[in-house]
């Protein structure tokens, strides 16, 4: 029998077939599955579908610039690489049959499971629910302590509290990116749904697929205006005209994304003092190095060559990029205080300061004249995180980097504690 190849890829078994999706074994790719879409639309548990041309197209191109822009700043996810246009390879994971939903605006089914509430109600942390995938019930609501009662094994994994802790800390992270991202394209993200998988490693991680099924999506916060499946949804009879319609909403979705990782306008510009403050430079370039953020070091010194500093800086005022100066002067640092008082980007004074003349050379770094308002952080962690807060405002990937940054302290703390733990039993 010949082989069944897709994009150069042998297809195994079918391990599953849903709605909307086919899921292949890849025999000579171990670890690996191929998720192919299917050019079909259904709501109501599959009772209401029709068959849309292109949108496993649209689908596959929507769920890989989701899960690029997510692996992008850190978050764990089974998505591996496209193959074609409807087709792309994850990590093999066995799943969890739970769905995670996170919620910024009532609205939808959480309406009519909570009378009372009206629509367009903001749920400030977003509000997260689960529910158990089970089409013949209707997807019924659980608790986290059924979900824990289920005793589910993955993989090896027993699902117990930890786990669902950490799958819920992963969904808000995972929501509040999206959220960031799409507020950069003008449009609201009302609520999303999430799976999780369980790779052969043990890992947790994102899995499945992020669409226009995935979410509801409102340009301008508008929901007349909505870009998602509810438009389908909504339909009391569908016409081949309203399917175009549906198609075409979810092709602008497709099209938006390709936007939400735009060109890097972000620089942190680290001015050190001398050569000899290149050593605390390199550290703090290492953390931004890390958070994803370009950085330039030069030297100057304020107090032997104010107009080359000032030149210096006048290079970066003419940009359009987005700039944070970085001061890094020992003894009396008059870089940074100079720096602040004659440009209008943020300066953050990182003095390289020594445990046997701290106070001595931090002093000139906090006792400013006044008008002037440049921070003062002693570790260059310290110095790169503060530089990359400031530029998170405008960037939501930098701020993204920063959201997976806490998740992964999260993370950390969780796995640790599990190992105490079963040291001690």
């Amino acid at each position: 029998m010949a082989e069944t190849t897709v994009a150069g890829h042998v297809l195994g078994a079918l391990l599953i077939e849903g709605k909307t999706k086919k899921v292949w074994d890849l025999p000579l790719e171990p670890g690996l599955v191929l998720i192919e879409s299917k050019d079909r639309i259904t709501a109501g548990d599959g009772v209401k579908a029709h068959e849309l041309e292109g949108k496993a197209a649209i689908s596959t191109r929507t769920t890989a610039k989701v899960f690029q822009l997510l692996s992008s700043v850190g978050v764990k996810t089974s998505f591996v690489k496209t193959v074609n246009d409807t087709a792309f390879i994850a990590k093999k994971c066995e799943m969890v049959p739970i769905e995670w939903v996170t919620r910024r605006l009532a609205t939808g089914s959480f309406l009519k499971r909570r009378p009372g509430v009206p629509e367009g109600y903001r749920f400030s942390p977003p509000l997260q629910e689960t529910f158990f995938k089970d089409d013949a019930n209707h997807d019924p609501q659980w608790s986290e302590e059924q979900i824990v009662s289920a005793q589910f094994k993955f993989n090896g994994v027993t699902i117990g509290q930890d786990e669902v802790d950490i799958m819920r800390c992963m969904t808000i992270t995972v929501f509040e990116i999206l959220e960031k991202a799409w507020a950069s394209r003008g449009c609201t993200l009302i609520d999303m749904k999430i799976e999780f998988g369980i790779n052969a490693e043990g890992e947790i991680m994102v899995s499945d697929v992020i669409d226009s099924d995935s979410w509801r999506l409102w340009p301008s916060g508008d929901k007349r205006l909505m870009k998602d499946k509810q438009v389908y949804r909504n339909l009391k009879t569908v016409t081949q005209a309203d399917l175009e319609i549906v198609k075409t909403n979810f092709l602008w979705v497709a099209d938006q994304l390709e936007h939400l990782i735009p060109p890097c306008t972000s620089l942190v510009v680290i001015l050190m003092g001398s050569p000899s403050d290149e050593e605390h430079c390199r550290k703090i370039a290492f953390h931004l190095k890390a958070l994803g953020i370009p950085f330039e070091p030069r030297v100057t010194s304020a107090h032997k060559g104010t107009e080359a500093t000032l030149k210096i800086a006048a290079e970066y005022e003419g940009t359009d990029r987005k700039v944070v100066f970085i001061a890094v002067a020992g003894r009396s640092n008059g870089l940074g205080p100079v720096l602040a008082g004659n440009v209008t980007f943020p300066v953050i004074n990182a003095p390289p300061v020594k445990s046997d003349n701290v106070t001595q050379d931090v002093w000139s770094s906090l006792n400013l004249p006044s008008g002037l308002g440049c921070t003062t952080v002693v570790f260059p962690e310290g110095a790169a995180l503060a530089a990359a807060h400031i530029l998170a405002l405008h960037d939501h990937v930098i701020w993204a980097q920063l959201r997976v940054k806490k998740l992964n302290s999260f993370l950390s703390l969780k796995k640790a504690d599990k190992a105490v733990k079963k040291v001690s039993m």
